[in-house]
């Protein structure tokens, strides 16, 4: 017992080392987000439900490019813990293709959807400013994903503070941007909601410019550069991520979906409740990031260990990533319940948004716990690595469980936003348990151990 309880928490302390600069770097790029929505909130309840709506769309082309880029972390760590520095800068090479690939074709589709937002029925006022901001945030899917693609190498060889650091700049930019564009200082005209998607545009090309220059000058990274940029692409390593990255995209598009399908429904309800819904998964998001960021440094560590042959680790540091996850997600609830109507608040004036967005906030409260597993035993199992179960598994917590339930409660037996909320808590929560009991599975019978 002893034994067992010392590689607990030598691995736990081994995760949190690697996972502190990865959680700054993505509460750095949900801030992003997050600085918009204060920013634009200030301009008006309208331009705040636009982008809510806007935001969501953008956010289910957003999240599948992300799927489509995790075999470049698991890839890279798997090559690193064998030893094999070459073959980690072959996966970054052959991730970047799949992010300029992917990106364009995401953009294709997100400008051709620009043209038919009326589909989605949301209020008139809505739809007759969100076009340019939808379409300005979407040119920026193809520089997110290339960062995306060089941070998750960098991070997975061990260099995890710079990502870091730029990605801070950056936010650092998108505010500086907002404040001259969306209110217009320094003799710019007053954009507002156009404003802010130019901000995002620029802060995420300058941050993957300036990503790939430092890997490119890093003595440390340098062993893994790859020397033959121009060389043709290498279609069984192709087949390999994409063996991983498309089921991965189709589970991040599953959950993405619904939660975009959730901001739908919530124009159904009106401006108001798409407001409070923008607030609320605003600060859902930043709370969720913080556990995406221990789950990747997880993900990460794992695929370290299948590389380096070593599956008596596997136990161990996934139940320290759970339980330094499940911790944090606890103090969050604590804060939403206790704090709800003061963050609320923080955001727009409009006090019948204030008082969706506290009612909000408290179901939040509520799925913090079930979000944060979810995260977390879907970063094991990519690891392994194990993608389809999981994927289906995504598939029925939210468009079985989630969406059929949130239209139930919310529409049709009007329990307005609560009930749609209260429906995406009870998705996370299947998603949580049957990930989980996934993961048990597939390493019962391995005793604990490892290096000393």
């Amino acid at each position: 017992m002893n034994h067992s309880r010392r590689i607990f928490w030598r691995e736990a302390r081994a995760t949190l080392l690697l996972a502190l600069p990865i959680v700054v770097g993505q509460i750095s790029q949900i801030l992003m987000g997050l600085t918009d929505s204060i920013m634009i909130g200030r301009s008006g309840t309208l331009a705040l439900a636009a982008s809510s709506f806007g935001g969501g769309v953008f956010n289910i082309f957003f999240l599948a490019g992300i799927g489509l880029l995790t075999p470049v972390a698991l890839f890279v760590s798997r090559a690193r813990g064998a030893g094999r520095t070459d073959e980690a800068g072959e996966y970054l090479r052959h991730g970047l293709m799949l992010a300029v690939v992917g990106g364009a074709l995401e953009l294709g589709l997100a400008l051709s959807l620009s043209a038919h937002l009326g589909w989605f029925r949301q209020p008139p006022t809505v739809l007759g400013v969100v076009n340019p901001f939808f379409r300005l945030i979407s040119f920026s899917i193809l520089p997110a994903l290339v960062y995306m693609a060089l941070r998750e190498f960098a991070e997975s060889m061990g260099r995890p503070w710079m990502p870091m650091l730029i990605m801070l700049g950056g936010v650092g930019l998108n505010a500086l941007l907002n404040w001259v564009l969306i209110y217009g200082h320094l003799g710019v005209p007053r954009l507002g909601l156009t404003g802010a998607g130019i901000s995002t545009l620029t802060s995420r090309t300058l941050g993957a410019v300036v990503l790939f220059l430092w890997i490119r000058a890093d003595r440390t990274l340098r062993v893994a550069w790859p020397r033959r940029w121009l060389a043709p692409g290498s279609w069984p390593r192709l087949t390999e991520m994409l063996a991983v990255g498309l089921p991965v995209a189709g589970s991040l598009l599953f959950e993405s979906g619904a939660f975009g399908a959730s901001a739908v429904m919530m124009g159904w309800l009106g401006a108001v409740p798409l407001a409070a819904h923008q607030i609320a998964i605003s600060c859902a998001a930043m709370t969720f990031v913080t556990m995406l960021g221990i789950a990747i440094a997880v993900g990460m560590r794992l695929s370290a260990a299948v590389g380096a042959g070593e599956p008596g680790r596997l136990r161990p540091i996934w139940l320290g990533g759970l339980g330094m996850g499940v911790g944090l997600a606890a103090v969050f609830t604590g804060i939403f319940l206790v704090l709800g109507r003061v963050i609320a608040a923080s955001f727009v004036a409009d006090g019948a948004v204030v008082e969706v967005a506290t009612t909000l906030l408290a179901v939040a409260a509520i799925f913090q716990l079930f979000d944060g597993s979810q995260v977390i035993n879907t970063a094991a199992l990519r690891s392994l690595p194990d993608v389809k179960v999981p994927a289906l598994i995504t598939l029925f917590a939210y468009w079985g469980v989630a969406l059929p339930a949130g239209y139930y409660l919310g529409i049709h037996r009007g329990w307005g936003a609560v009930g749609i909320w209260s429906a995406l808590a009870a998705g996370l929560a299947v998603a949580a348990v049957f990930l989980g009991v996934r993961f048990l599975r597939l390493t019962r019978g391995i005793p604990p151990g490892g290096p000393e």
